[in-house]
């Protein structure tokens, strides 16, 4: 029988109550919806056991993670599933660089960090990927903020044998990945972009944390889509009351043969906590099966999950 994977997540926001109830409802039914890969080197997407988890808020800090993932302001839906106590008790995250060592202690027995807090705080991101590095731990960024891309970093989760997987996500079926697949298409059908723009509103407080902080994020954007110097990107647009729904406007104009215009308007309407869980779940997979075969930094299987993997601009 396989070893399950033991993780610790930094951030009991909306993506990790995805995860985490996602995780439960299919060890109960058995359903491959909505699964890219059933099975990565033996690790089927129940084989996850949760270990440890950092939250800074309060109303988080000290209940068990189960009951963490619920409270205010997390607002993704309850997943029709029994969810069973995880015995993990949630831990006041770090607030500076001088708690790397408590957080590493912390982490003793864990196999990957996922690190899931809100974009635009590369500092904190930082902290948690050097407490992961001094524990031993593969270490994910799901955020915008540059960690794998340093080269530095990569370099010395390389040499100690530790994956070191990022950086920001390419959700299951975001914004990014549907307008990516659309500049595509143009280009193998032989049409000749003029412009395209994207407009991404949401209700999470990751859609709140950007507008302020909006940045690494529009780099990270920009990294993931062909054809960037011909695209803009509205500012992000925080509304409270589409909750975890993310509501995306996509925009297309071009020329096709004889220069004749071709327009393209496409909306887009996702729970985007839903999109973050459907490929941490693959890049938890592979970081576990990559440092159980002693492979450190880079993940070569990974790259497709991320917008903004070693290589693209900062």
């Amino acid at each position: 029988m396989i070893e399950r994977v033991r993780v610790a997540v930094a951030g009991v926001g909306n993506n990790t109550s995805a995860l985490v109830q996602g995780i439960a409802l299919y060890r109960q039914t058995g359903s491959l919806v909505g699964i890219r890969r059933p099975v990565i080197d033996g690790l089927g997407v129940g084989d996850i056991d949760f270990v440890a988890a950092f939250a800074t808020s309060e109303e988080k800090v000290g209940r068990d993670l189960t009951e963490a993932i619920f409270m205010p302001p997390n607002n993704f839906p309850r997943l029709n599933c029994d969810l069973p106590r995880a015995d993990v008790p949630v831990t006041k995250g770090l607030v500076d660089a001088t708690e790397v060592g408590r957080v590493a202690a912390v982490l003793a027995g864990a196999e990957v960090l996922l690190y899931s807090a809100p974009s635009g705080r590369p500092e904190t991101a930082q902290a948690y990927a050097e407490a992961a590095y001094k524990a031993g731990v593969a270490f994910i960024n799901t955020t915008s903020d540059p960690i794998a891309r340093d080269p530095h970093r990569i370099d010395s989760f390389e040499a100690a044998g530790l994956p070191l997987l990022g950086d920001d996500l390419a959700s299951q079926f975001g914004t990014s990945v549907v307008h990516n697949a659309l500049l595509r298409l143009l280009e193998e059908r032989g049409l000749t972009l003029v412009s395209s723009y994207q407009v991404n509103l949401g209700g999470t407080e990751d859609f709140r944390n950007l507008v302020e902080n909006p940045n690494s994020k529009k780099q990270s954007k920009l990294n993931a889509l062909s054809a960037a110097d011909k695209v803009q990107l509205a500012p992000l647009g925080y509304l409270s009351h589409l909750k975890s729904q993310k509501v995306a406007h996509l925009s297309l104009e071009a020329q096709g043969w004889g220069e004749t215009a071709v327009s393209l308007d496409v909306k887009l309407k996702v729970l985007d906590p839903s999109g973050a869980a459907g490929v941490n779940i693959d890049l938890i997979r592979i970081a576990a099966s990559a440092l159980r075969n002693g492979h450190g930094g880079n993940s070569a299987e990974a790259t497709p999950l991320l917008k903004s993997p070693p290589g693209t601009a900062i």
